[in-house]
């Protein structure tokens, strides 16, 4: 289900597919998706929330999976993909592809979903996978990958990711 509000301006050349398993997709007041940007229900039955006042840039790719909430005044920066769900790999006598999605709540998916909190600003080329909490105000910068809990107004930075500064 998509429930977009009418001051959201989404591009013509955004992709947004509806759901089949009954995931909503939820774009706030003024938020802004530009071209190119997917968003796919996929690996899940989570929904994707996305705030008020909230742009996300050219070719973001986000998964809804097990959940993605992005708060209000974020910025998502150019080729982001945001990925909360995760494929199980575990058996060798069955190929990848077969072996579906890890279930939520599991040893290797202990926090479900992404949860993307307000004034956040992710720089372009970054991935947030499945259990990312990123914390008020956090920035992160360009090209790094964030699997873990970032605290409120740090500044993180590469792959394996770190804390760089805080802002005042």
């Amino acid at each position: 289900m998509l429930i977009i509000a009418e001051s959201a301006k989404i591009s013509r050349f955004a992709d947004i597919e509806d759901s089949v398993r009954g995931s909503k997709i939820i774009i706030g007041e003024r938020a802004s998706i530009d071209s190119f940007v997917k968003i796919k229900p996929a690996g899940g039955s989570g929904d994707c929330e996305i705030g008020d006042d909230t742009a996300i840039n050219v070719g973001v790719a986000i998964y809804t999976g097990n959940g993605v909430k992005i708060g209000a005044k974020c910025l998502i920066a150019a080729n982001t993909v945001i990925s909360p769900v995760t494929h199980a790999y575990m058996k060798k006598d069955v190929p990848i592809r077969e072996q579906g999605f890890v279930p939520p709540g599991t040893l290797f998916n202990p926090r479900p979903g992404i949860v993307i909190e307000d004034d956040v600003w992710i720089g372009a080329n970054c991935t947030i996978l499945e259990g990312a909490r990123i914390g008020q105000g956090a920035v992160v910068t360009a090209g790094s990958v964030v699997k873990g809990v970032l605290e409120p107004y740090g500044v993180y930075a590469g792959s394996p990711l770190k804390l760089i500064s805080r802002r005042r």
